[in-house]
């Protein structure tokens, strides 16, 4: 135990730092959390589910994918199988910044990928890139500490404010919605859109197998 405190003090700085640099992407995190929180409620989860799968997925695409399928009467297996395959990038990010953790211990590297999300993969990977040597796993985890608590406080967040709305309103639609928001961005030219418009053709196509 005192080793641990001692450890947390020696790195303190390294973590504060990750923090500073971590803090502005945090902000891109709260619409994802409002929406998982406000999808949560409209396919009938509680607080506490809600949090806790905030929590424990740190993945705003995944989690609302899984969110959006379950709303939709898709089994669990489909929904984790969904979520797994829009993680797959992840494997991606491991390959190009694991040469920088490569001498860290067992702990750091089965908890750092938990954090793994874009924002903190890009801003860590640049910081070791630029010539951080030292205390990777302390500047890493500091990095990521803002999102993930952003994350998990825009969810409870989206609960609270998603339980006072009338089922009228449709919260559900907030999911799909976000999705639209997150691919206009990069139509930019004939091939994004062609594929954008195949990608939509598709999951209409589809719409009616079984499993949603």
């Amino acid at each position: 135990m005192n080793r641990t405190l001692g450890a947390l003090d020696t790195h303190r700085e390294d973590i504060l730092r990750g923090m500073r640099d971590g803090a502005p992407a945090a902000l891109g995190t709260v619409p994802y959390g409002l929406v998982l929180g406000i999808a949560a409620v409209s396919i009938g989860l509680t607080l506490p589910q809600a949090t806790g799968l905030a929590a424990f997925v740190f993945a705003g695409l995944a989690s609302l994918t899984m969110v959006d399928l379950l709303g939709g009467g898709a089994s669990i297996a489909v929904a984790i199988a969904a979520a797994l395959i829009v993680n797959f990038r992840f494997t991606m990010y491991s390959a190009s910044i694991a040469p920088h953790l490569e001498e860290l211990g067992r702990v750091w590297r089965w908890t750092l990928p938990f954090f793994l999300v874009g924002p903190v993969y890009a801003i860590a990977l640049n910081a070791y890139e630029r010539g951080r040597a030292d205390h990777h796993g302390w500047y890493f985890l500091g990095v990521a500490i803002p999102s993930w608590t952003v994350w998990v406080v825009g969810t409870v967040v989206g609960v609270v404010v998603g339980a006072g709305v009338p089922e009228s309103l449709q919260l559900g639609f907030a999911v799909p919605l976000i999705f639209i928001a997150i691919i206009v961005r990069f139509l930019e030219d004939v091939p994004t859109v062609l594929a954008a418009v195949a990608g939509g053709g598709g999951a209409v196509a589809v719409v009616d197998l079984p499993f949603n």
